[in-house]
């Protein structure tokens, strides 16, 4: 089956054809490191962590280059450097380590590059001058401006007239700009703001700009796919469409544009004032990285996405039952099951995936031969699941909490003793005992185990 994905830019889905079938090439915004990473911002993690596995069976590890970039100069960053009284490497060094501490219990891969803004200063310089050059962009008291009204083009990504689009957007209005649509390319900085030295004095770059030299650098002018949250494909990815393919040419940048859509919590947008803020780190506390991934995947990329406690502690349950038939199964890619992938291919249909997952764990509880291989490799290969033993998954405790294993043993050989003397009520306190403390005991014809729960 072909891989048909829904192109943002022409608003249906479509083929994926590559540019170069040897080097499939995708870039996705990743997160300003400034804080703990939000549930909203693994998401896209995610969604393109499971595009990036599928592309690599598509075509081959070898031949797909994933670029998921890093912005580590942003006027948040400098806020909060300031705000702590340190320089901004040290934020952005230690909630990068953080970034990338929580989306690996997601099971994210990494991707092939993670370039950072910062070492791009000189890219970005290179590609505003150009679009000086080319009547593009003008310099204006210590800034520099991309002057809207010079692409006619501009606002087709987002399908909206450039007048109607000023609501709500983050674009200054400033007496030095020739029209209230043009954006920052480059801004001044004093001397206690980061800057770098450019031809307009000392500064800084503006948001766009960054992702735009970075894809540039790492891709070229051309490249397959572009992702990213729905929330940015105004005004950044628009304006990366006018700074890109206007310094580089018509017909250039991202064939294919990809957006996830919104987060909700509990029904509500996210947001600190409505008390439903919800970091990756957090959650992490109370649940095994796979249960968030997996209830993530349980609604299509495209749709919004409403994360609920019981939402995970489903996913949870769900994965129990899946890691009881996959332990101990050794699978690989050919035994990736049809149903899956050709899901997957359809516009990366996670429900539908997980379903097809489902119905397989119904063939293997039967008996059904490769039932329980095509799971394991579905899951793994291509929707980033079972990346723990059985054992590490049902002894997963949440992080910095310890698990005194022998200590569960004697409680639970005291509660064999308990039965065989008949002492019903002291079996059962020693149960209830470790189930409060979220040790699930399971009594069957091998004996007693247990598992963590949250």
């Amino acid at each position: 089956m072909t891989l048909r994905i829904y192109n943002s830019r022409t608003r249906e889905k479509q083929d994926f054809t590559p540019l170069d079938p040897g080097q499939v090439r995708m870039y996705v915004c990743g997160p300003t490191v400034y804080d703990y990473a939000h549930i909203g911002n693994a998401r896209p993690v995610v969604v393109f962590d499971v595009l990036a596995r599928l592309l690599r069976l598509e075509f081959g590890a070898k031949h797909v280059t994933y670029v998921r970039n890093i912005t580590d100069v942003d006027d948040k960053i400098n806020a909060r450097a300031r705000a702590e009284g340190v320089p901004i490497s040290e934020i952005t060094a230690r909630t990068t380590a953080q970034f990338h501490a929580d989306m690996a219990a997601l099971n994210a891969l990494p991707p092939d590059i993670e370039p950072r803004a910062t070492a791009h200063i000189a890219q970005m310089i290179a590609m505003i001058e150009t679009l000086i050059a080319r009547g593009h962009a003008y310099a204006a008291d210590g800034h520099v401006l991309f002057h809207v009204p010079s692409m006619p083009e501009y606002g087709r990504l987002s399908g909206r007239d450039p007048k109607e689009m000023l609501a709500g957007a983050r674009v200054e209005v400033a007496p030095y700009k020739r029209d209230e649509m043009d954006f920052v390319l480059w801004k001044p900085s004093d001397a206690a703001t980061p800057g770098w030295d450019s031809p307009w004095g000392y500064g800084r770059p503006g948001w766009h700009i960054e992702c735009s030299a970075m894809s540039f650098a790492h891709l070229g002018a051309s490249f397959d796919i572009h992702g990213g949250g729905i929330d940015l494909i105004f005004p950044h990815h628009e304006n990366e469409v006018a700074q890109s393919t206007c310094a580089n040419g018509a017909g250039t940048f991202a064939r294919y544009w990809m957006h996830n859509g919104y987060l909700m919590v509990d029904g509500r947008k996210m947001s600190k004032s409505e008390g439903n803020f919800r970091t990756v780190h957090e959650l992490l506390a109370k649940a095994p990285g796979e249960a968030l991934r997996l209830q993530m995947l349980t609604t299509h990329y495209r749709q919004p996405f409403d994360w609920t406690q019981t939402g995970t502690q489903e996913a949870k349950t769900v994965l129990d039952a899946w890691y009881r038939l996959v332990d101990g199964v050794k699978a690989e890619a050919a035994d990736i099951a049809a149903g899956v992938r050709a899901a997957l291919e359809d516009d990366l249909n996670t429900p539908l995936a997980i379903a097809e997952m489902h119905r397989l764990a119904h063939a293997a509880n039967q008996g059904a031969p490769g039932a329980a291989k095509a799971l394991r490799a579905s899951g793994e290969i291509l929707l980033g699941l079972f990346a723990l033993t059985a054992e590490q998954w049902f002894h997963w405790r949440p992080p910095g909490q310890k698990l005194d294993e022998t200590e569960i043993q004697e409680q639970i050989d005291l509660r064999i003793a308990a039965r065989k003397a008949r002492n019903f009520a002291e079996a059962d306190r020693i149960r209830d005992a470790l189930a409060s403390r979220g040790i699930q005991l399971e009594d069957g014809p091998g004996g007693t185990t247990w598992k963590a729960v949250s």
